[in-house]
């Protein structure tokens, strides 16, 4: 068997996510973050005064819908199939 046959039978390697999914998970990284940074904050500097700010709409409704929804964009980005042809 000669040397060009032989690379002739080795497979080709290629990355199993494409530019597409690539996109898409970094708009899910970029919406979580989004939702942690909104999420963070609210302490208070005494700790015998309540800062009622730590229950507000931001960080009770929506940062934790951000990070929810950055990781549903996260299994998308997995489950895509960029090679799927249009009809």
């Amino acid at each position: 068997m000669s040397k060009k046959n032989r690379a002739d039978q080795t497979p080709k390697q290629d990355f199993i996510f494409q530019k597409k999914n690539y996109l898409f998970m970094f708009i899910g990284i970029a919406f979580i973050a989004l939702g942690f940074i909104l999420m963070s904050g609210g302490g208070s500097d005494d700790p015998n005064v309540f800062n009622p700010e730590i229950y507000n709409f931001r960080r009770i409704r929506l940062a934790p819908t951000l990070v929810l929804i950055g990781l549903g964009i996260e299994i998308y980005a997995i489950l895509l199939n960029p090679y799927k042809k249009k009809n």
